[in-house]
Formats: structure tokens, C-alpha cells, sequence
């Protein structure tokens, strides 16, 4: 890994800011380096408020989407909620269909895709379904912005669609009621970052807003959006943090009965964007990928705890399921690539067609962090090949699948992660068109993985008020990234060793002149023990965390990445 150390060139501000909050030039440094250069500004990211969030009317057919759902529920119309079937997408769903039932004599109804039988996005048995079943409005969420064929069978069916996605439109917008999304181009509302639960949010604020007679405080709602936020990878700045702020502290205190049993499991005094990440969300997840995001869905709505448990323990047990065949196929992709000789030099892109198509994404992942190059993980899809993308920092995966769009049937997704089928005939044409297109954009430094490093800093430095203020620098994501740290001349105490299964990680004490001792934890750096073995000086990158054992906390070193004293 290389590692680059920011170089701020805002002495005199980090100075006058340093003074006015009365903290350290560190911290002023770490405000500075997000952008934040006043008081005003530091006071509003340390103390978010609801009171910051964008009226949601500024967002490009809002009030169609309201007139249109309101028209719905003063002609008692069935009304169906339809969205994807990942975390984002379930959460949607039960955000927007717990609301409508509250405040609603509707027949609200739900509907997820089957990964297997739909595929991704609106499909036309859904339509069929409305169709059949007399829903007259359909609630479109976390997809829908490309559906355009879809939208107008729709409409010839007498159909109505209203569509909340954050995907990337096309040229062309369907020709739905409403199409709430604010990466349109003629879309002036003031933050572009929204996942698809946290438009889903703003519908109902604007809902709340018109219907004075319906529950007023749709922050309570703000469980779901926190953990499709962890999720979805969205930057956590401006509203997102604000969202997911204030989702956190739900999480913490009331949650959604469906959420409250899935935390059951964290072994935590207070939950974190870190354990939403890692923890919940990859079981809600693993409905969809596994069976069904259906099951997802009942759970975020069940209401009766006993019932909420017995849906988390299934849950629970896809997980398992989706563990397993994670570590089978990722084995499986590495062989591949070890014995392919024509293995390309810029992209990894690996096919068999009997790899469940629920885990691809996160195998692309995997293999990301074994060879770092933008990563396309095919399968067999009834007589498609569906594939995932995942993508480096700094490299545009959809700009670069969209490149190759002739050979493809669709494709979707962001900047760092993407879906997409094609015919079988067309995968090795593709395939070479993906990696001459790579090869010909990628800044080459971005092959190699970065550690971008905030500041360095002594041992000396890391005191209880240091790290309480660090503290509230989270939530931590995409665009406020925890903060890194770089100290050298370190020693261990006597005590490093390896553990975990095969010796994974490493565990030590960590000491600079003078300083008091840090015990530290190196995931993923146990082959690094001998560079710190027999009082060798050495230097490291590190998050400062917090350990919690037996009620008894105290500050803990999250090792990054180990190298020799210079």
C-alpha cells in the first residue's frame, strides 16, 4: 500500500480555527481537510439538526407525487409499493408502506423482485400482478429511472407510476407521474447524494408537510434510512449525516421492531454506522440473496416482537448460507485467475455459470482486495449471463461498462459499483472491450491501493478529550472517512502475537518515547510480525477506536498498515 499523508495548505486558517473551537491544531486540521473553515460551519457538522433538511418541494416533481398519492387516498385506491431487493430497496418499502397504513385506510400492498426470476429494477410480471390485482398507483423505490419501457406498459394498462430512485438517468426520463430523482438534470434540489431510501424520507416529510392530520414527526422513520445509508455507501455529508445522525440515535433507543430484533445479536453498548454496516445490513441483505427480499420486508414491518425474532432467526440463517457459498465461490474465482495464464492486466473479470448469483457482488469485492483492479464477477442467469461490478477508488465502473453498452442487454448502478447482463455470445467481446477501455483511462496509480493519512501525530497526542472529540466527527462514510493517523518510531511492548484463524491479525502493545502504552489490533496484518519482533522500531497507520471489555473502556489503536522505521 502507498501511503499518502495530506499536505493542507491552510496554515493561518487551521490556526484562527484552532483558536476560536479551543481545540488542537490537529483537530482544526481534520475540520479543515472536510471543508469546514468556520465556527458556523464546525457548529453545524458537530451539532447536526433536522432543521437543516432541504424542503423537500425543491426536489423536481414533488408536488406531482404528493397530489397524485393524496388523489389515491381520497378515492381509497390500492396503492403498491414497489422496490429493489437489496437493503436500500427493502428499506424503502417498509419506510413508505408503514407510513401509508399509518395514516391511510388504503389497501397498501408491497412488492419485491425475485433476483432469479425478475432480475433487477421494475419488471412486467410486477405489472401483471397491479394489473391483476386492481392496484391502480404503484410507489417505485431505489429503481425505476431507466424502466422506460416498462413505465408506458404501464400506462397503457391505466396504471399510474411514481418513481424515487438515485441511479444515474438516461437521456430519456419514463413517462411516469412523478420521477423523483436528484441527479436529473432538471432537478434543482440542493443535495445529489440520496440514497433511494432517504428519497423515499423525503416523499413522506412532504406528505407529513400537506396532511396536517398525519403524524408530523417522520423523523421516527429515520432507523430505516440510517441503515440503508450504511448500506449503500452514500457520502456522508450534508443531509445524508444530518439522516443518518439522527437515524443512529433512533437505532439506539426506539428502533422499528424488525430492527430491534436483528440488534439482539450485537454484543455493543451503543450501535454504530459501523456495526449497521457489517452487521445488520448484510442480514437484511441476504433475503434477497438467498430466498427472497420479501422476508426482508416482513420483517421491517412486523410489529409483534415474538413474531419479529422468529423472522431475524431465518434471516440469520440465510446469512450463514450467504457466508458459506461467499468463501466457496471466492475460492473458486481465485483459482480461476491463479490458473489463467491470459489473465488481463487491468480489470478481473471471471465466469461460471453455475455461481450463485446472490453473492457475485460481494465475491467482486473479495477479489478487489486481492489483485485491486476493477472487477466483473459473471454467472449463468436463466439463458443470460448476469455479472457484478465493483470498482477502485478513483475509477468510474458504470462510465466504463457504459462504454461497452453494445454488447450488453442492460445495465445500472454508480460509480463504484454496477450491475448488467449481455447474451453469451457477446461475453468475450465484452470482456475485451471492458479492459481496453480500462486500460485506456485508468490513471495507473490508481492500481495500486492508498492509504490517505490525515495527519501525523505522536502517542503523546492521543488523550481521552482528543478522542471525544474525534468521536463526534462520526457518523464515518464515504466522504468523512474516519480519521487516519500516522506515527513512526514505535515500539511493542514484548507482547505482539498473531491470532485468528491462521494467524490473520495481529495483536500488540504500542509505545513512542515518552508515551504511555496503546494496545493495538492489525486485521489482516499478521505476516507484518516480523517487522515488529525483537524491539525492532517501526512505523504505522491507524485509526483511534475504542475497547470495550467487560465495561471497562479505554483507547485502542485500529492498525492499517505496518512498514520499517525510515
Amino acid at each position: 500500500m502507498n501511503w499518502e499523508v495530506e499536505n493542507i495548505d491552510s496554515t493561518k486558517e487551521i490556526r484562527d480555527l484552532s483558536e476560536r473551537l479551543k481545540v488542537s491544531n490537529t483537530t482544526a486540521s481534520l475540520l479543515v481537510s472536510r471543508g469546514i473553515k468556520t465556527f458556523e460551519g464546525a457548529k453545524t457538522f458537530f451539532r447536526p439538526s433536522l432543521d437543516d433538511l432541504h424542503d423537500p418541494f425543491l426536489m423536481k416533481d414533488m408536488d406531482k407525487a404528493v397530489i397524485r398519492i393524496l388523489d389515491a387516498v381520497k378515492k381509497e385506491e390500492k396503492i403498491l409499493i414497489y422496490g429493489d431487493y437489496d437493503v436500500d430497496g427493502t428499506t424503502s418499502v417498509a419506510l413508505v408502506c408503514k407510513f401509508l397504513r399509518t395514516n391511510t385506510k388504503n389497501q397498501i400492498g408491497t412488492y419485491i423482485p425475485d433476483r432469479y426470476d425478475e432480475g433487477y429494477g421494475i419488471s412486467f410480471k410486477s405489472i401483471d400482478y397491479a394489473l391483476d390485482n386492481d392496484f391502480t398507483l404503484i410507489i417505485a423505490l431505489d429503481c425505476g429511472i431507466k424502466a422506460i419501457d416498462k413505465v408506458d406498459y404501464a400506462n397503457k394498462n391505466n396504471i399510474d407510476y411514481i418513481i424515487c430512485d438515485h441511479h444515474k438517468p438516461a437521456e430519456t426520463i419514463p413517462a411516469a407521474v412523478a420521477v423523483l430523482n436528484p441527479l436529473r438534470e432538471d432537478c434543482n434540489y440542493p443535495f445529489k447524494f440520496l440514497c433511494g431510501c432517504g428519497i423515499g424520507f423525503k416523499l413522506i416529510q412532504a406528505l407529513s408537510a400537506r396532511q396536517e392530520q398525519w403524524e408530523s414527526n417522520v423523523e421516527n422513520y429515520l432507523d430505516l434510512v440510517a441503515v440503508a445509508i450504511g448500506a449503500d455507501m452514500v457520502p456522508l455529508v450534508g443531509e445524508n449525516r444530518t439522516l443518518c445522525h439522527f437515524g443512529l440515535k433512533i437505532i439506539n433507543s426506539s428502533p422499528t421492531t424488525g430492527l430491534k430484533a436483528i440488534i439482539r445479536g450485537v454484543n455493543k453498548p451503543e450501535i454504530t454506522l459501523g456495526e449497521v454496516s457489517f452487521y445488520i445490513a448484510p442480514r437484511i441483505n441476504s433475503a434477497g440473496r438467498i430466498k427472497h427480499g420479501n422476508n426482508a420486508v416482513e420483517l421491517l414491518l412486523e410489529d409483534n416482537f415474538d413474531n419479529a425474532i422468529s423472522f431475524s432467526k431465518e434471516i440469520d440463517e440465510f446469512n450463514i448460507q450467504r457466508r458459506g457459498l461467499d468463501k466457496l465461490i471466492t475460492n473458486e474465482a481465485l483459482e480461476q485467475i491463479e490458473e489463467n495464464e491470459e489473465q488481463r492486466d487491468f480489470t478481473t473479470v471471471v465466469f461460471k455459470e453455475d455461481w450463485h448469483k446472490g453473492v457475485i457482488g460481494i465475491v467482486a469485492s473479495r477479489l478487489i482486495e486481492k489483485y485491486y483492479r476493477p472487477t466483473l464477477v459473471f454467472t449463468k442467469s436463466n439463458d443470460v449471463l448476469a455479472a457484478s461490478a465493483r470498482s477502485v477508488k478513483g475509477f468510474d465502473v458504470y462510465n466504463a461498462i457504459e462504454s461497452c453498452k453494445e454488447h450488453l442487454i442492460q445495465f445500472g448502478g454508480h460509480k463504484y459499483a454496477a450491475g448488467l447482463t449481455l447474451k453469451p455470445e457477446s461475453y468475450f467481446a465484452f470482456k475485451q472491450s471492458f479492459e481496453e477501455y480500462v486500460k485506456t483511462t485508468i490513471d495507473k496509480k490508481l492500481l495500486t491501493p492508498i492509504i490517505n493519512v490525515n495527519e501525523k501525530i505522536k502517542l503523546t497526542d492521543i488523550t481521552p478529550k482528543f478522542y471525544r472529540i474525534l468521536k463526534q466527527f462520526a457518523p464515518f462514510g464515504p466522504a468523512n472517512k474516519q480519521p487516519v493517523f500516522y506515527s513512526d518510531n514505535l515500539l511493542d511492548t514484548g507482547y505482539c502475537k498473531t491470532v485468528g484463524e491462521d494467524d490473520k491479525h495481529l495483536k500488540l502493545s504500542l509505545s513512542q518515547a515518552n508515551s504511555e502504552v496503546f494496545k493495538s489490533i492489525g486485521f489482516g496484518l499478521g505476516d507484518k510480525l516480523s517487522l515488529i519482533e525483537n524491539k525492532t522500531q517501526f512505523k504505522a497507520v491507524f485509526n483511534i477506536d475504542e475497547n470495550n471489555w467487560n465495561g471497562i473502556k479505554s483507547i485502542q489503536l485500529k492498525l492499517l498498515d505496518i512498514k520499517n522505521n525510515d
